[in-house]
């Protein structure tokens, strides 16, 4: 790709491709539950290189172009920046790396607020699926807080988890009262953060539940409360997938990449709550839910090739 086309390419970004990050990078924890390091690692690559793209023009409109940059603020889009910096957090995390993952942590935490604010404030009657993403993105500062809280015995994080879990889940519902439901039949694509808004939370559930710090009726309340959100989202996974036969959409969008994130964040929460809540048969259907979600990131990448061949002719 020559300079000047790159350019284009970068200046016309929007702020849902921030869910191209979140999908490969759901997509390598969850491939390093399953054991397949390599893939795991590969898609790490692509995320943290996504992730570098995308930070370099987030901080490049910031100081740059502030009218553009607080129209797209307004946004549910915009919290993307926070969710994908969470989940690669996260696998950091989980590959024995957490100073980079602490900090990371802290950069989502400073982000967080005030994109949230602004985009309640700018909040609408009936929105698309990407409204969801005010509950993904404040279960995302849970997962990686007691992801860190768990492995290094840090109890004050481990409660600042709970209390973003429990916010999500406020959100969730808060988001829900607006959803325009006539987008699971012709949303192109970010409809399907519906269901996965409640698969990170009950990622966010189950590392709650491991930890020590909940014992007795709070960790059996956690335990239910991740199975439930685990239940219900996979209700919506059935909803929607039948939604995308009776109603196929085939062309390339980039709200694509926020079906692709659900997909893998709903087999991820399969495979962490099955040991965690005591429940086997989780773990093989995560695994099955895994590839799926493998198989959709390569159809989204060709139709984005695709899209782009036929769009520099």
């Amino acid at each position: 790709m020559s300079r000047a086309p790159f350019r284009t390419w970068w200046a016309a970004l929007p702020p849902a491709a921030g869910a191209a990050v979140m999908a490969p990078g759901i997509l390598s924890a969850g491939l390093g539950l399953v054991g397949r390091p390599w893939l795991s690692l590969a898609a790490l690559a692509v995320a943290v290189t996504l992730w570098l793209v995308l930070a370099a023009d987030f901080t490049a409109r910031l100081l740059a172009d502030r009218g553009r940059f607080r129209a797209e603020a307004d946004t549910p889009a915009a919290l993307t920046a926070v969710a994908a910096t969470t989940v690669i957090g996260t696998r950091l995390a989980q590959l024995g790396l957490p100073r980079t993952a602490a900090a990371l942590l802290a950069l989502a935490a400073v982000l967080w607020p005030g994109l949230l604010w602004t985009v309640v404030r700018h909040w609408r009657r009936r929105m698309p699926g990407a409204a969801f993403l005010v509950c993904v993105a404040t279960q995302g500062l849970a997962v990686l807080a007691s992801a860190l809280a768990n492995a290094h015995h840090l109890d004050p994080l481990a409660r600042a988890a709970l209390a973003w879990f429990c916010l999500g889940v406020l959100l969730y519902l808060f988001a829900l009262r607006s959803f325009d439901f006539r987008q699971v039949v012709s949303g192109a694509g970010d409809h399907w953060v519906a269901g996965g808004a409640l698969s990170i939370t009950a990622l966010a559930g189950t590392g709650l539940t491991a930890s020590p710090l909940w014992t007795g009726a709070a960790h059996t309340a956690l335990r239910t409360a991740t199975l439930l959100a685990l239940a219900v989202s996979l209700a919506w996974y059935a909803v929607l997938l039948a939604a995308e036969v009776r109603s196929p959409r085939p062309r390339y969008d980039v709200r694509r990449w926020s079906t692709v994130f659900p997909l893998g964040m709903t087999a991820t929460a399969c495979l962490s709550a099955a040991p965690a809540t005591a429940v086997p048969w989780l773990r093989p259907l995560g695994e099955g839910l895994l590839w799926i979600a493998v198989g959709a990131w390569l159809l989204t990448f060709t139709a984005w090739a695709l899209d782009r061949r036929h769009g520099a002719r």
